[in-house]
């Protein structure tokens, strides 16, 4: 059978709960952050997924990233990797889309990018090289990242441009599974799943 991508968001930090675009600066995680990664962790450990044997994973090596591989319990088989990292967002780090689009009222960083940070081309060349990675495994993959890299992957999974990552949201501590169709294509499985969050 053809690898599968799980994909984690981290759980919630200060920046994130205030909508605060937060690229490489490392912000640690909150309290609801480190109880959300153990409810992903233990989700993770149930049927269907049983802990997931065999499974290689990767995490971002930002804190927030690390911390909750650690706290669901995949920090000892986790590979840190710097395609994991999060979009560098440049003169726009820490600044909430409001703070921005007053200064750029149509601004869409999908689009229009950010100045002095990663340019879209660069992130979506990170996204493709993991998802070769993962095509390249005979094994499911779970990787521990961020909002707007596994955003891009999602996009890239299907060959589409990086605009398309517009369309999807991620909240922390989701779950989002890409993989395949019955007839071969490329097919989201699940996207942006909480249900651990309210167990």
């Amino acid at each position: 059978m053809a690898s599968r991508i799980l994909l984690a968001r981290h759980g919630q930090t200060e920046w994130s709960l205030f909508g605060k675009h937060t690229g490489r600066s490392d912000i640690p995680l909150l309290d609801e952050g480190r109880l959300g990664a153990k409810l992903l962790g233990e989700r993770l450990r149930r049927a269907p997924l049983d802990g997931l044997p065999g499974v290689e994973i990767r995490t971002s090596p930002l804190t927030r990233a690390r911390e909750t591989c650690e706290i669901a319990g995949f920090g000892d088989r986790a590979t840190p990797w710097d395609a994991l990292t999060e979009w560098d967002f440049g003169a726009y780090e820490g600044m909430t889309s409001d703070e921005i689009r007053a200064e750029r009222p149509d601004w869409l960083i999908w689009r229009d990018g950010v100045p002095g940070g990663e340019s879209r081309a660069e992130v979506s060349a990170r996204a493709d090289e993991v998802i070769e990675w993962v095509r390249s495994e005979e094994r499911d993959v779970l990787v521990f990242a961020h909002n707007y890299i596994l955003r891009t992957i999602g996009a890239r999974w299907f060959g589409l441009d990086i605009d398309f990552a517009a369309h999807g949201r991620l909240d922390p501590t989701s779950l989002s599974v890409l993989g395949w169709s019955s007839y071969g294509e490329p097919a989201i499985e699940t996207w942006n799943d909480r249900g651990h969050l309210s167990a």
